[in-house]
């Protein structure tokens, strides 16, 4: 097989590659966008309104403040996965990756293109939920480079994980298994909605053995500055993570897994 050429040579098939990603995402505007906006005001609202009633503060921020972060996260995560895992399998399904596969592109820039375009989705679906933040005055960035890390680098994380499924999946039902069983669990307890503290102790070890905890921790912090885990663990954590998946899914595109079948 010919070999790939080195990262940079191709600007224009990676520009029309994220373009044509681009286009497919907008083609299915409620899918990417309107759903989790309508299932993040939802939270919003109940957490505002009705439990942030009775709870009136929670680290020293208002409830509302304190799981904002937690739902741009668990939202965040979801676009990022369902971006990628679905460009990557229904390409295979419909034999479009063939194509792809013999473009002068290098390995390296096939990943890149995948990830801008998850990239973009997953920090246009959180920018839309902390707009309707600001409508509860419950919206604050205290650090925008932290924040910007978080969100990127996140993005990337399971932008990666979503491709490895994808060229894992031989259904549908498997392409939505890691959602429905570790995707939205381990986001629902993974802090979003309280602190480490108000977990009985014999039960803490949960949330620090739950990577979810980590990211939503960390965009916290960013967020309304409450941060419990110790300074640099979070970011080291997910800069391993991107990686060890980077190298993953470089691996397994150049051994053609999933793709040349």
């Amino acid at each position: 097989m010919q070999a790939k050429p080195p990262l940079g040579t191709n600007w224009i098939g990676l520009h029309t590659m994220v373009r044509r990603e681009v286009s497919r995402m907008m083609r299915v505007p409620i899918q990417a966008f309107i759903a989790p906006w309508i299932s993040a005001l939802l939270f919003i609202f109940i957490f505002g309104f009705v439990v942030g009633g009775r709870i009136t503060h929670i680290g020293g921020h208002r409830y509302l403040e304190f799981v904002l972060p937690g739902i741009v996260m668990m939202n965040v995560v979801n676009a990022a996965f369902l971006q990628s895992s679905s460009a990557i399998y229904f390409s295979r399904f419909i034999k479009f990756i063939e194509e792809t596969l013999v473009a002068p592109l290098s390995y390296a820039e096939m990943i890149a293109g995948s990830l801008s375009v998850v990239v973009l989705r997953a920090s246009v679906t959180g920018i839309g939920i902390m707009l309707m933040g600001v409508g509860f005055g419950a919206t604050h960035v205290e650090s925008w480079p932290l924040f910007l890390f978080w969100m990127v680098s996140v993005s990337a994380v399971f932008g990666l994980l979503g491709i490895i499924v994808g060229l894992w999946s031989k259904s549908f039902e498997q392409l939505n298994m890691p959602v429905v069983f570790f995707l939205t669990p381990l986001s629902m307890v993974g802090g979003t909605f309280n602190t480490v503290e108000m977990l009985p102790e014999w039960l803490r070890w949960l949330a620090w053995a739950n990577p979810f905890f980590y990211f939503i921790n960390g965009i916290r912090g960013s967020m309304i500055g409450f941060d419990e885990t110790p300074p640099g663990l979070g970011i080291g954590l997910t800069l391993l993570s991107l990686l060890v998946l980077g190298l993953t899914v470089w691996r397994l595109y150049a051994k053609g897994y999933g793709l040349r079948e």
